[in-house]
């Protein structure tokens, strides 16, 4: 997947970016060098290859520290809504927004 400078400055617009002709062309190779590695690491067979939830799980056994999970602090609701405008039911009440 290239992408073209009519991308690029479509993008730059929607990231409300302006980028001379210059930064556009080199935006342009940055973004494509991108997809590149995207390609070819999509390219690559993973079938039966255990997913890693930490890298460094490939150079060592790593293991998860977890701790009891347990309340560690008291209700503060009514504390933490005494300074609301509106509450209501323990719910912060706030002007409807979307029609």
């Amino acid at each position: 997947m290239a992408l073209t400078l009519q991308d690029v400055s479509r993008i730059a617009h929607l990231a409300r970016l302006e980028l001379s002709r210059a930064e556009q062309a080199r935006m342009l190779e940055q973004l494509n060098g991108f997809f590149g590695i995207v390609e070819q690491m999509s390219a690559v067979d993973t079938r039966g290859v255990e997913p890693l939830y930490t890298p460094l799980s490939a150079v060592h056994t790593a293991s998860l520290r977890l701790r009891e999970d347990v309340v560690t602090e008291s209700d503060q609701r009514q504390a933490n809504q005494c300074s609301a405008p509106a509450v209501e039911d323990g719910l912060f009440l706030v002007p409807k927004v979307i029609e």
